[in-house]
């Protein structure tokens, strides 16, 4: 049995303690819980009957634990990943893993030295119409590919900014690209492949926060394809959607839903016939109230544990992740095309 531990009972500690705490992960179990305000962490604490703790020291120095999640605002992840690695204990760090490159590297040479692994969660890259995707993409099925295009049309208002003084700023947080959207920029090169340039445009539109609710991009990638980045918090009254679109010379697959979990587009040049089956029984994620992706990611994690496998995103992953993101930051703060590898000069992302 693994415990973890997790680091943060904000928003989205609430997907992460109901799969660790009501046994809905094989081999895995919450075993404490961990918030500088402490009528989160005890009330985190008394609902899934585990210790509460109210500060990363004390949860530190505490036995039987094996992992620490870190849920934490995006601008303390390196700070306290670094703290987890120093006390000998692995480290599941939510997205984006830090906001500058500097912090990454700062993360992954902790984690090296010490001997633990570190694992970025990236919930929608283990989503079952994805996978199928990705698995037509390794077998060739798409041919050259050409256009690659995700949009993040989802809803925050400025009730959910107010929630927490971390929200919307440079030093923190950033904004739609660096929070919301950043799965899907993610998904979106894993797919397409190694970034070459990026040019993009930011605009606070409804907020009252320091970065951008919206955003839009163009991107070059290195094997010659073009790939568009669309995406918003601003939608208004509610959300409408998360998608991908891959469009190759051989075939085409657009994958839509809340968050990139239903098939609305499987066609390709040379059909199969297990292409009827992937429409009938993969197109749709399976019904999961606190989020399919989560307890297959979980799931990965226990796997790599037991077996010695690699991590779909490890630390080196997650960064080049963060590059890209940066690098749309970067261009939007100069109005300029900016080439990968990064050279920071413009971004304010992680900064004060």
């Amino acid at each position: 049995m693994i415990n973890f531990a997790i680091l943060g009972c904000g928003r989205i500690a609430k997907r992460h303690a109901e799969l660790l705490g009501t046994g809905q992960i094989a081999g895995a179990r919450l075993a404490a819980v961990c918030d500088i305000q402490a009528d989160r962490a005890d009330r985190f604490g008394a609902t899934y009957k585990v210790p509460a703790f109210h500060s990363l020291d004390e949860l530190l120095k505490a036995d039987g634990i094996d992992v620490v999640s870190v849920l934490t605002p995006s601008g303390m992840h390196a700070e306290h990943t670094i703290a987890v690695a120093k006390a000998k204990k692995h480290v599941v760090v939510e997205k984006p893993m830090a906001l500058t490159l500097d912090d990454a590297n700062a993360m992954i040479e902790a984690c090296d030295a010490n001997g633990v692994r570190l694992f970025v969660v990236k919930q929608n890259r283990f989503n079952v119409p994805v996978v199928k995707a990705r698995e037509a993409l390794d077998a060739g099925r798409f041919g050259q590919l050409v256009l690659g295009t995700v949009r993040v049309r989802w809803c925050r208002d400025q009730s959910y900014y107010d929630n927490d003084s971390w929200r919307g700023t440079w030093a923190q947080d950033g904004g739609v690209l660096s929070n919301q959207a950043s799965h899907h920029v993610d998904m979106l090169s894993w797919f397409m492949g190694d970034v070459e340039s990026v040019h993009a445009r930011g605009a606070t539109a409804l907020a009252r926060i320091e970065a951008e609710d919206t955003a839009v991009a163009t991107i070059k990638f290195r094997n010659g394809a073009l790939g568009i980045v669309e995406a918003t918090s601003a939608a208004r009254p509610k959300d409408m959607e998360g998608s991908l679109s891959v469009l190759g010379s051989t075939g085409a697959v657009e994958i839509a839903g809340f968050s990139v979990n239903k098939i609305r587009t499987w066609q390709f040049t040379h059909p199969l016939d297990s292409d009827a089956d992937v429409m009938e029984r993969f197109s749709v994620n399976p019904p999961n109230v606190y989020g399919f992706g989560h307890q297959a990611y979980y799931e990965h994690v226990v796997d790599c544990f037991n077996n010695g496998t690699e991590a779909l995103v490890d630390g080196h992953k997650g960064r080049q992740s963060l590059e890209l993101i940066m690098a749309l930051y970067e261009s939007i703060a100069s109005g300029e095309e900016v080439t990968l590898p990064l050279k920071v000069q413009h971004c304010k992302l992680g900064r004060a």
